[in-house]
């Protein structure tokens, strides 16, 4: 059995996907689509389901690559019920959509979710009355607090075995209806075999100009939409897609009216707090107050376990060293692999397991989306629609997803730059680099300060390609959901599905990688390699030889730069080998260079080959640049 949540943005349907989910979910692709959804297997009654989170779509009249994908699944997946997850605290704006879904006519149940902050603002809700209006059961939920959860699964069991569809269909104005029956009963039958849906919802979608239904359409077909278009557009005095928009808008309007009463909100302090954390000046002070801490946070958590973790994993080299020929390739293997998995438990884990957990903390108490509206000014001033600072911000967890995200634009040119600064900014994996060689030598501070320099590299990158490649960027509309306490289960679960790829991906890179440096170091092939890359390590950077090779292993995963670099000096006290100026060159240099090769393949897909390569040659140079910016800054070699 398989059972679909599909609603809104910010309804709450993720939060309530994984309290039931956990960390068992996996992540897949729609077929053709860098649209991600989220599946996973849950019991329910005794019975192993199937659960799928479909990205968040204000309609089904698909205007953006996640409201295709969306669409496309409720219509040619096997969908055994489909779980409408509703904020209840906007319930009109919310039935639009679950009036589209009604007219699919698949099994459906509205979950009625965040009641406890529909009943905040006074907002009480009829769950019988809105049932009976809707012809389709209506469960209440306060996912975040684990409230209604079995009961929701209960009736959506109940209705995927009993194939329960919606009892009634949407109803419009009478003239709207007769052109609605007209263009129907003339419709080609091959084009409404295509699609498992009534003709009526087939001659909406047509009106509405549904571009995966007008593609399929021939040319009789297409000239009796136009005719009926213009039938509806004399009458009303505006397009036919707007007028079927307007009736549902009424009828949603209707339902939430007749099934809600409103009465005197509860006082909620969460405006005033908006009233600082938004301010045109105070907003932003408050944003690097919040960052700064979340810093000193995140190297506090992780110094706390590094040092003492570093001294167990040398203490076991030196028994290896005590009880093996230290000259033989045995033992060389042996201390590469004890510090490969030694960079992964003592250096990896202690900085990037505290950075995403509280990364999944700002985003689940809403803070990330306010974040995203004090930067909108600031994405227009480099010379890009607001809507890039959702892949922006994603790329702080991981720049894939970021370049992927850059579909949501619709401008190609917006996409492009999109996709190169966010390879700019700073990945976890960049920012366990950052923590465990800047912050932990030179403090949280110098850390910040990097992060800041980052920010203003961006800009100026942005800023620099949008005038090789100008163009007007329109403004844009930005939801800013509530204030909400984050559930430690949705916490628990992000954390680790952001993690999971380098403890199931990186890691056992990082320790085949030791052993293969190990191998390099004993055959002295490392050497051919840092002589060949000497002109940029050593003259250009003034950075030991001995770290060219560990550049190489960046390029497959960020964090593997820093881990390796211990393993090529030969120490986990870099600083007994590299000069706090140096260490941060070095780490200058690997936050901008060459991005990973996931990005890489995720570029290629995004935006073309060519603008690939473009992408690969610019940042390098812009991280040598850089590099031999701080050099010169830090007067390494200068003096």
């Amino acid at each position: 059995m398989r059972i679909v949540f599909v609603g809104q943005p910010n309804s709450g349907k993720s939060t309530l996907f994984n309290v039931v989910a956990g960390y068992k979910s996996m992540s897949a692709n729609f077929p053709g689509s860098t649209v991600n959804y989220t599946v996973s297997k849950a019991r329910v009654g005794g019975e192993v389901v199937e659960v799928v989170d479909l990205p968040g779509t204000y309609s089904l009249t698909a205007s953006s690559p996640a409201e295709t994908a969306a669409k496309q699944f409720l219509l040619e997946e096997k969908v055994d019920a489909a779980v409408n997850v509703v904020d209840a605290s906007l319930l009109s704006r919310s039935l639009e959509f679950t009036l589209q879904l009604i007219e699919l006519q698949i099994p459906l149940v509205v979950c009625l979710n965040m009641i406890d902050e529909a009943e905040r603002k006074g907002i009480n809700i009829d769950a019988a009355k809105l049932s009976g209006r809707l012809g389709v059961p209506v469960v209440m939920t306060v996912a975040a607090k684990g409230i209604g959860i079995d009961r929701l699964f209960y009736v959506a069991r109940r209705v995927a075995k009993k194939r329960e569809l919606p009892s009634i269909e949407i109803p419009v104005r009478k003239d709207v209806e007769t052109v609605l029956a007209g263009l129907a009963g003339s419709i080609d039958g091959t084009l409404a075999e295509k699609y498992p849906i009534s003709k009526r919802l087939l001659a909406i979608k047509l009106l509405e100009g549904d571009d995966a239904f007008l593609s399929l359409a021939n040319e009789n077909d297409r000239r009796l939409v136009a005719e009926h278009s213009r039938m509806l557009e004399e009458t009303h005095g505006q397009p036919a897609d707007m007028v079927i928009a307007a009736e549902r808008h009424a009828l949603a309007m209707e339902i939430a009216e007749e099934a809600s009463t409103v009465s005197k909100p509860h006082r909620d302090i969460r405006g005033s707090i908006d009233n600082v954390l938004m301010h045109r000046v105070w907003g932003y002070v408050f944003l690097l107050g919040i960052m700064y801490l979340f810093f000193v946070a995140v190297f506090k958590v992780g110094a706390l376990f590094e040092a003492p973790l570093l001294r167990m994993f040398d203490s076991l080299v030196s028994a290896a060293a005590a009880h093996m020929d230290v000259s033989t390739l045995l033992f060389a293997i042996v201390k590469g692999v004890i510090q490969g998995v030694a960079g992964g438990v003592a250096i990896v884990l202690p900085y990037l397991l505290p950075f995403l957990f509280g990364l999944a903390v700002l985003e689940d108490i809403g803070y990330l989306p306010r974040v995203a509206f004090l930067m909108d000014a600031f994405m227009h001033r480099i010379g890009l629609h607001g809507t890039a600072i959702v892949p922006a911000i994603l790329g702080y967890g991981c720049n894939v997803p970021a370049v992927m995200a850059t579909r949501i634009l619709t401008s190609p040119r917006d996409r492009i730059i999109a996709a190169v600064i966010s390879t700019l900014v700073p990945c976890s994996a960049r920012m366990t680099v950052i923590f465990g060689l800047v912050a932990f030598y030179l403090g949280p501070t110098w850390a910040l300060g990097l992060y800041i320099f980052d920010i203003f590299v961006v800009a100026a990158s942005g800023k620099v390609i949008s005038k090789l490649l100008p163009e007007l960027t329109p403004g844009m509309i930005l939801e800013v959901p509530r204030y909400q306490a984050p559930a430690l289960v949705s916490l628990i679960s992000k954390t680790w599905l952001r993690m999971r790829e380098f403890v199931v991906v990186a890691w056992p890179l990082l320790i085949g990688g030791s052993a293969l440096l190990a191998l390099g170091d004993y055959f002295h092939v490392d050497r051919f390699t840092n002589a060949m890359l000497s002109p940029v390590t050593v003259a250009a950077l003034g950075l030991p030889a001995a770290v060219g090779t560990t550049l190489i292993f960046g390029v497959l995963r960020k964090e593997l730069s820093m881990i390796m670099l211990i393993q090529a000096l030969g120490t986990a006290n870099v600083v007994a080998v590299m000069s706090p100026p140096q260490i941060m060159v070095f780490t200058v240099f690997v936050t901008f260079y060459i991005p990973c090769v996931a990005t890489i393949g995720a570029l290629l897909k995004e935006i073309g080959a060519k603008f690939t390569f473009y992408t690969i040659v610019y940042t390098f140079l812009l991280a040598t640049l850089l590099g031999v910016a701080a050099r010169a800054a830090f007067g390494i070699g200068l003096l």
